[in-house]
This record gives C-alpha cells, sequence and structure tokens, in this order.
C-alpha cells in the first residue's frame, strides 16, 4: 500500500505518513489507532510487534 493510499484510508495527510515513516515526527495514540484501522489490523498488532 503506497502512502497516498494509506493516508486517504486512514484519514491523514500523505505527508505526515511519510514524516512518521522516516521518524521525523512523533504519531499520537489516536493516529496509530487510525494507522491500525485503515491497515485492518488490530491496534494490539501494532505493539507487539515493537
Amino acid at each position: 500500500m503506497s502512502q497516498e493510499e494509506l493516508a486517504e484510508k486512514a484519514r491523514l495527510h500523505r505527508t505526515y505518513i511519510g514524516m512518521i515513516e522516516r521518524a521525523e515526527k512523533n504519531i499520537t495514540l489516536i493516529n496509530i489507532e487510525k494507522v491500525a484501522n485503515a491497515l485492518e489490523i488490530n491496534l494490539s498488532e501494532i505493539f507487539n510487534d515493537l
């Protein structure tokens, strides 16, 4: 999935997704949930991979 597709599904700006991916910006818990929902995964799956 492209950054643009993820941003659209998560209702976030595509540049914000890129900044998160490059660790230039910290992501909030609310936006982590949006990304998880866009990826159709449980929020816990994101934190289990850390």
